[in-house]
């Protein structure tokens, strides 16, 4: 087994997320579009030297590729801003709201304006040969299982577009993700072992998702991971898609390193991608600060008073426990929060309101390979709380439901004192409990539980 504390492993998390709003410098919908482009154009990036005469190396590296960007528009999605062709917008307030709200989430120190910044990139994922990002908050931290994980940076910042295909002369790009609003969250590298980075980009996501402003599905979020290990080097591994696999990649990551190391050679500082082995290959050179440069198309962003107007939601976590605390088993408080289901609305023991809603459907589906409707759910609910059937019939009055052949007589709760007058004759038979329940749940099947004619019996009993 590989002992991370004697490799003194660290690991650094950049969570980015997509923002469920229309794109982050104009009106366009962030909208992936299918089929053929409305129109495609053509260009060629090279790169510039920085504010302090240098000129960054994985610029220069791409520009060195000596190939040509073909870009694809859809009119819906697309406009001449991120053709490069207008100037932007002023940028999406809403956005940036939702940014600073998990900054507060975050518990970081928020700045009181907001510099956006152009970061130079010459894959050609930008037409303009940049991304815009811009810095929201730092020194923050989250809690995640008792430890304690600096946030090092929040960013609000555009996605860039989406890869189409490659060859050794052209790439092409579609323009319809280029634009959309992202948030970008760097952790220090306080992470120890690969299983803690998946729980750290597990809580982080959670946060996202109780503010129910991100967008969700793969490729609406990704995870970079920054891993070195002792006479190692800080490598960069891009594009982790699924949280499952992270601990992997990290141990196929120090395992490579450890290779290198033991042949007496130097590991070096780069990116790498992630491969569907879960292992990785050189991407580029890591980048330095001589790729960023001041934006110089909108003014500054008082963020101020934006911050008045955010509310800081309840966390999903939260929510959970509130719902173990009521009875409710973990994994069916997380499926309950997950399908955003106010138990409360039902005005029913919490416990058969989550059986029915999750528990009920899975095993129809599992015995009988129906799919149950949602409003005959609700219809279940409702009898329930009106003490017109018993619990014991839920799955056979859903199934009527399903085949409409649902009778409310055949169901209906039968008067507590016929049962009664029941019991007290056949004890005086001098018959057993369980023969007294063969009897009457025979004759009564459907209008009286289990539990309520077994309490009768115990009533009546000398």
């Amino acid at each position: 087994m590989t002992d991370y504390k004697k490799l003194n492993l660290l690991v650094g998390l950049e969570v980015h997320s997509q923002i469920n709003s229309h794109k982050l410098f104009c009106k366009c919908p962030s909208k992936l579009r299918e089929g053929f482009p409305d129109l495609t154009v053509k260009r060629k990036l090279r790169a510039v030297e920085s504010e302090v005469g240098e000129e960054d190396k994985s610029a220069v590296f791409e520009m060195l590729k000596n190939k040509e960007g073909l870009y694809e528009i859809f009119n819906e999605s697309s406009c001449l801003i991120e053709l490069d062709e207008e100037p932007i917008l002023e940028i999406n307030k809403d956005a940036l709201k939702t940014v600073l709200t998990v900054a507060k989430m975050m518990n970081c120190n928020i700045a009181d304006e907001l510099i956006m910044m152009r970061k130079q990139v010459l894959d050609y994922s930008n037409t303009s040969g940049f991304q815009r990002t811009g810095l929201i908050a730092r020194n923050g931290y989250i809690n995640v299982k008792n430890n304690a994980i600096e946030i090092e940076s929040i960013c609000i910042e555009e996605d860039a577009a989406r890869k189409m295909k490659e060859d050794s002369k052209e790439i092409v790009y579609r323009l319809d993700r280029l634009g959309i609003p992202l948030i970008e969250i760097a952790t220090a590298p306080d992470i120890k072992t690969p299983e803690e980075a998946r729980d750290v980009a597990a809580h982080i996501g959670m946060i996202l998702k109780s503010t129910g402003k991100f967008k969700s599905g793969i490729g609406t979020i990704r995870q970079d991971l920054n891993v070195s290990i002792k006479n190692g080097a800080r490598v960069e591994i891009k594009g982790v898609q699924e949280l499952r696999y992270i601990p992997k990649i990290i141990e196929n990551e120090v395992k490579r390193q450890l290779e290198i190391i033991n042949k007496g050679k130097k590991v070096r500082e780069e990116v790498r991608k992630v491969e569907n082995d879960l292992t990785t290959n050189f991407l580029r050179p890591m980048p330095g600060a001589s790729r960023m440069y001041v934006e110089t198309d909108i003014p500054e962003v008082n963020t101020k008073e934006l911050i008045k107007e955010v509310v800081i939601p309840k966390l999903i976590s939260d929510n959970v426990k509130e719902l173990v605390k009521k009875g409710l088993r973990e994994d069916l408080a997380k499926e309950i929060v997950r399908e955003d289901i106010n138990l409360d609305d039902y005005e029913l023991d919490p416990r058969i309101a989550a059986d029915v809603l999750i528990e009920k459907p899975k095993e129809i589906k599992t015995r009988f390979k129906l799919d149950v409707k949602r409003e005959n759910l609700d219809k279940v609910l409702e009898l329930l709380k009106e003490k017109k059937i018993s619990r014991d019939n839920i799955i056979d009055v859903l199934i009527d439901l399903e085949n409409d052949k649902f009778e409310i007589s055949k169901y209906e709760k039968i008067d507590i004192k016929i049962i009664e007058n029941d019991v007290k004759n056949l004890i005086k038979n001098n018959l057993t409990v369980n023969a007294i329940m063969g009897i009457l749940m025979g004759k009564y099947k459907g209008k009286i539980s289990g539990k309520e004619l077994s309490e009768i019996i115990r009533r009546y009993e000398k």
